[in-house]
């Protein structure tokens, strides 16, 4: 079991660390399509957490972290729209009238 946790836990902060060596190294021209691509991974995490929250034999610890990961996953895909949506509204042309 110890082993278990502790391989979980290694896989997690590498997968951190190379994330964030990833998104460093990303143009900012890339940014609005790598913005989208992390809110349909953030879509896939929302599922997986409610289906882990919410099963029947789940414990309590499961389903604290699953509600925790519900939370965040959910923060992170409407922040990313609205952040997408501000960037894109940046490159509208203007017309004559004034309107955006």
């Amino acid at each position: 079991m110890s082993t278990e946790v502790e391989l979980s836990i290694y896989v997690f902060f590498l997968a951190a660390f190379l994330g964030l060596e990833l998104v460093h190294k990303v143009s900012p021209l890339l940014h609005t399509p790598l913005m989208s691509l992390t809110n349909a991974i953030s879509a896939i995490s929302v599922v997986g957490a409610v289906l882990i929250a919410g099963a029947g034999e789940a414990s309590w610890l499961s389903r604290t972290l699953g509600f925790v990961a519900v939370t965040a996953a959910t923060i992170n895909i409407v922040a990313g729209f609205l952040i997408t949506d501000r960037m894109l509204k940046m490159f509208r042309r203007k017309d004559s009238k004034g309107r955006a």
